[in-house]
């Protein structure tokens, strides 16, 4: 036995030195002695430190540092500074090493990326635990932004790894994991250009949340792989010999499959089988050009492809002059090719495609190997985009909740380009207003809004942008921001400045309010005193003084003699209340203190539970509960469409949940949707095969005609099992060539 463990110590060591070699090789020859050895050093105190521990699958635990630090040199393009601090990003926390060590150790920089990495390392590490809300975690990850960048793409380099590794953990871990990467961290790492670290990152939480979608469309993707193969030298092939010609230093044209998680979405947004996403893959040209001429070699690529392709004149998308809010810069155009065939075109310089994958530490590393390079298109649209961050996470007093739902809805968004009447562009998220396009000019702007010109209009201040608007702002004289302003207005910035604004209104009423009653008291023979202030601020219903003065001094309370003499003279029935009030724990803190079971549907239980009407579950579909408040415990389907949110800030309050079999003597209720051509009997024939063929019980239906040929509804059914529902659907389907029909409830 001492032999074999002698043997397997000898392997693991030699495995050790192997992928610690490689490390070495991918940072480069050019590392400097003294980088080697801060990186040996830091590779030797993770080793120890770990030693004897490891991760869920087996494995010893100073792998996954290495695999870490690996990604951050190999994929992301990293230095040594951020290798160190991979090495040892879960030392202080999981070990006996302080950041007092690291820092006499490795310095100040490294030591302060550690701490950063320390305070968001427990974000989402555990399933059980006991917070106010998960969205607190995501504050922390998101305060991190403003320190060094640093930790979050180390962070996004441990999500990776965690991600690749997922399948040794429990599966209620797993969904709730997956669900944080799609919630949170693949939008990040698509906002900090990590092209590739996005897709992977989308592409393993599909895998582990919907499984059968994914293996069905990764099937498909290898069955047509050759087929597709064949198509794009078809393409190919008549573009080469210009390409060449053209005097531009054309590096690679490949064919790049879209992701399996962006076909998912498409299919489910368009409503369309895998056969009908004709885009599944994208052309990509690469060239080779200087810095000072990447922008006119573009547009000779661009013309040698549509002289040969006819283009879509409304499919231009033109990131060269104004490249995304990341960095990300090309030209991408859409163009019919062989076989009538609509595909996209990708055109970008090798750098652009480096900064593509890789993000900001590639635009770092160019902007060094460049020193005194002009400020570029790139530059200006991440520090314009940092900016915005700086703004949002300013809001100090904003919930956690509502910092992670505006940093979603603003920062990780979708985004549009509008335009000044003189020509710059300012870029805002989907959905803003003319009121957000003043503040994005300047604040003063934006408190000064009266009302705006969109492409020569006169619109309100509410008036919803769209990609491609020309604003002018009309401002008056004076600051006028009013609390309607907050709910015509989407981004960070524009709501920060105006609840500051709103702020120093009220603080500088609420000085005039106490001035005013401390007045009225002193004529009264009163003095103002902090006993005094309370027991007015009680009577009149304010949570505090200073709402209370500004209340008054905006005149909506009035207080006369006797009135006065009353709330002074006698002691308050509330204040008597408050202090013989004994603590009752909420139904929060009583829902968070029980017990993480697993719930097995069909057998009795200790907790209260139901079927979520969101998403209908079914015996068979994978499913998990969650723990609402007076409302016991509702199962929803993995692939609901509130699933995501549900286990990424709240995932405190999930609890394993199964069927128990699927044979019940109960029926669900699902919903069936159906859209078709409009045909004679076609509604009678779907409902002959629900009675009378499947003997189905039918609780509800819908159809209406658009008047045009076609149909559309719902139908509800009370099913046995998933299978039972599988069959019903098929069976439907063959009820008509033009028909289509599916499952209502589907994420």
């Amino acid at each position: 036995m001492a032999l074999l463990e002698g043997e397997m110590y000898e392997a693991y060591r030699a495995e050790l030195l192997k992928q610690y070699r490689h490390l070495l090789r991918t940072l480069g020859k050019d590392l400097s002695k003294e980088k080697v050895k801060l990186v040996h050093e830091a590779f030797d105190l993770a080793a120890r430190a770990h030693e004897g521990t490891v991760r869920k699958s087996g494995e010893p635990y100073i792998f996954h540092p290495l695999a870490v630090a690996q990604i951050a040199a190999g994929e992301l393009g990293l230095g040594a500074t951020s290798v160190v601090a991979a090495l040892l990003h879960d030392t202080v926390e999981d070990t006996d090493i302080t950041l007092e060590d690291i820092e006499y150790r490795f310095g100040p920089k490294i030591s302060a990326i550690i701490n950063g990495l320390t305070k968001i390392s427990t974000v989402f590490d555990s399933v059980d635990r006991d917070t106010s809300s998960q969205a607190e975690n995501f504050k922390k990850v998101l305060l991190t932004l403003g320190e060094d960048l640093r930790v979050i793409l180390i962070k996004l380099c441990d999500r990776l790894h965690n991600m690749r590794t997922l399948g040794s953990v429990p599966e209620s871990t797993i969904l709730k994991i997956a669900s944080e990467t799609m919630f949170i961290y693949a939008p990040l790492a698509d906002r900090l250009g990590l092209n590739a670290v996005k897709l992977e990152l989308e592409d393993l939480a599909l895998k582990f949340t919907d499984p059968d979608t994914y293996k069905d469309i990764s099937r498909q993707l290898v069955e047509t792989k050759r087929v597709r193969q064949k198509y794009i030298r078809e393409f190919i092939e008549p573009l080469k010999g210009e390409l060449e010609g053209s005097g531009v230093n054309i590096v690679e044209i490949k064919g790049r499959p879209k992701s399996i998680y962006s076909i998912h979405r498409k299919m489910l947004r368009q409503q369309i089988p895998f056969e009908e996403v004709y885009d599944a893959f994208a052309i990509r040209i690469i060239i080779d050009s200087p810095l000072n001429l990447e922008k006119a070699d573009c547009w000779r690529v661009y013309a040698i492809v549509t002289d040969r392709y006819r283009s879509h004149d409304k499919r231009l998308r033109d990131w060269l002059s104004h490249p995304k809010s990341n960095g990300y810069s090309a030209l991408h155009t859409t163009v019919l090719g062989p076989k009538g065939k609509w595909v996209e075109v990708q055109i970008r310089s090798k750098r652009m495609d480096d900064v593509a994958e890789r993000g900001l530490a590639a635009h770092w590393r160019y902007k060094a190997d460049l020193p005194g390079a002009p400020i570029t298109p790139q530059d200006q649209a991440f520090e314009n985009w940092l900016n915005t961050v700086k703004d949002t996470l300013a809001n100090s007093d904003m919930s956690a909740l509502d910092l992670v739902s505006e940093f979603r809805n603003t920062i990780l968004g979708e985004e549009m380009y509008v335009f000044t009447p003189k020509g710059d562009v300012k870029s805002l998220p989907v959905g803003s207003t003319a009121l957000d396009f003043g503040f994005a000019i300047h604040s003063q702007v934006g408190l000064r809004t009266i009302g705006a010109k969109v492409n020569g209009k006169l619109v309100p201040i509410s008036q919803e942008l769209r990609n491609g608007d020309i604003v002018e702002i009309i401002t008056t004289a004076k600051d006028r921001a009013t609390t309607d302003w907050m709910n015509q207005v989407k981004t960070g910035r524009a709501k920060g400045k105006i609840r500051d604004y709103l702020k120093a209104q009220r603080n500088r009423l609420s000085v005039q309010g106490k001035e005013i009653m401390e007045r009225l008291l002193r004529k009264h023979r009163f003095e103002l005193s902090e006993s005094s202030a309370q027991k007015l601020t009680r009577h009149f219903g304010y949570l505090n003084p200073a709402e209370f003065y500004h209340a008054a001094a905006s005149g909506s309370i009035k207080i006369n003699k006797a009135l006065l003499i009353s709330i002074l003279t006698k002691t308050s029935v509330t204040e008597m209340a408050e202090n013989s009030e004994k603590i009752v724990p909420s139904a929060e803190q009583k829902v968070k203190k029980a017990p993480k079971q697993q719930i097995i549907i069909g057998d009795d239980h200790d907790f209260p539970y139901e079927l979520a009407k969101c998403c209908h579950p079914l015996p068979g579909d994978s499913i998990f509960g969650f723990i609402t408040i007076g409302e016991g415990v509702k199962i929803h389907r993995t692939t609901c469409p509130n699933a995501t949110n549900l286990m990424s800030q709240y995932g405190y309050r999930i609890i394993p949940a199964k069927w128990k079999d699927e044979s019940y003597d109960k029926s669900f209720a699902a919903r069936i949707q159906v859209n078709g051509i409009d045909d004679v009997g076609l509604v009678s024939r779907l409902t002959e095969i629900i009675s009378r063929d499947m003997a189905v019980n039918m609780k509800s239906i819908h159809i209406e005609s658009d008047g045009k040929g076609s149909f559309s509804g719902w139908i509800e059914v009370m099913i046995n099992n998933l299978n039972h529902l599988t069959l019903l659907i098929q069976n439907m389907k063959e009820a008509h060539k033009y028909i289509e029909v599916k499952r209502l409830d589907e994420a």
